[in-house]
């Protein structure tokens, strides 16, 4: 179920879907980089301005699901206009600096997002743009990344689905907020 914060800038409401904590796995799959299962913790917040906070830290999994080492680090900021076009500014702990346009589908939490600017550091690997599509899907956030270098065409690199993490204290307002019960308990199921 989608929650919209009392305290959400109005005009982020189309993004309310992704608000809040959310972890899962994927799987990576990039020419020249070893093949993995990862997992993934991401956390979209907003603090009443006119953008979404955006966090996301991934690691590779062994075989029984534990966690190796770390795989991609990202922080950045997600905004959108009246029309639906998203834009996002984002940073990766490999150097890079990425600039996305896209947009909200009609109808369905929905976004389709392209890279319009790339910058990156000496040190940092070839990365030359991408496309990513995120989705809420059956309650999931599920997502798609592809990635493009100067030597490899574009093409799905990392792929994940995520569940949303419910605190003690979420847990304890729906509980407040259900229905009065009958006493026993048992008399509504009569």
């Amino acid at each position: 179920m989608i929650q919209i914060p009392s305290d959400l800038n109005p005009s982020l409401v189309p993004l309310a879907f992704l608000l809040g904590n959310w972890e899962g796995a994927g799987v990576f799959d990039f020419p020249g980089e070893e093949k993995c299962n990862f997992g993934q913790e991401v956390v979209f917040s907003h603090d009443g301005r006119d953008f979404l906070e955006y966090h996301s830290r991934s690691w590779v999994l062994d075989a029984e699901g534990n966690k190796v080492r770390p795989l991609e680090t990202e922080s950045g900021y997600w905004r959108i206009d009246g029309r639906r076009k998203v834009e996002v500014v984002m940073v990766r702990d490999q150097g890079v600096v990425e600039i996305w346009y896209g947009d909200l589908a009609d109808k369905k939490p929905q976004i389709d997002l392209v890279t319009d600017a790339v910058a990156r550091t000496a040190t940092s690997r070839p990365h030359s743009g991408g496309k990513r599509l995120y989705g809420y899907v059956k309650g999931d956030l599920m997502w798609v990344g592809e990635k493009t270098t100067p030597d490899v065409e574009l093409r799905p690199y990392m792929s994940g689905q995520l569940k949303k993490v419910v605190t003690p204290e979420e847990v304890a307002e729906m509980a407040r907020n259900l229905p009065d019960m009958p006493d026993d308990g048992i008399a509504f199921f009569r």
